[in-house]
């Protein structure tokens, strides 16, 4: 049976590294705030539990990694299976709350002790591989040249957090005035309420009075 798991949920955060554990065929999922229009990465890998070393392996032969991507509209923007380490990547469509769930490709039905794996992800959002660019490049020049495109993705990156920032200050603040107005009309609402059925009650004890030839 297939657990899901949701480990963390996190705020805006350019790169995220952390590791965690699972059982083999446990699906486990992070939760990453990302603005619209943005280019995320990942890399991972699994270590498996050796049980005559008391310790995780290196690597996990035979084992791979099933890395799927969604959004809270249930809109799938990755589902691919890697092996036991690889990179992923896709692009945010809209802003918001994105589901990242990897769960291992092992083909057994029951797990056992040594079936622990332990799982290294790093998400890093909104930055491209500037080391692997300048390892590209052919001389001083085009070295230059990469590391001022990566400051340039770097500001627009700064430019797309601090719209998607004020977005979600405007939403809250809209939110807040109209939950202030509702309470203040609710407020008034009773107030004219009690008032009715005070008169009203006033009026009831007059007639009474009047009927019993009280006054």
């Amino acid at each position: 049976m297939r657990v899901l798991t949701f480990l963390l949920s996190f705020c805006f955060s350019p790169a995220t590294a952390f590791y965690f554990h699972a059982g083999e065929r446990e699906e486990k999922c992070i939760i990453e705030d990302i603005p619209g229009d943005t280019w995320v990465t990942g890399t991972f890998k699994i270590q498996q539990w050796d049980i005559g070393r008391h310790d995780f392996l290196e690597s996990a032969p035979g084992l791979g990694m099933f890395v799927t991507v969604t959004t809270y509209d249930n809109e799938v923007l990755l589902s691919k299976l890697y092996g036991p380490q690889g990179t992923f990547d896709f692009t945010s469509q809209s802003p918001g709350e994105h589901i990242i769930c990897l769960e291992s490709n092992s083909t057994r039905l029951v797990s056992f002790g040594g079936s622990k794996l332990r799982i290294h992800l790093d998400v890093h959002i909104g930055e491209h591989d500037l080391k692997e660019a300048i390892a590209q490049a052919k001389d001083k020049v085009n070295e230059v040249s990469f590391k001022l495109e990566h400051l340039i993705e770097q500001v627009e990156q700064i430019v797309k957090e601090q719209n998607y920032q004020r977005d979600r200050e405007e939403n809250f603040r809209v939110t807040s005035e109209d939950t202030n107005s509702n309470v203040l009309w609710w407020a008034f609402a009773q107030t004219l309420i009690l008032l009715s059925v005070g008169i009203f009650q006033m009026k009831c004890l007059k007639d009474f009075f009047i009927a019993k030839k009280l006054v």
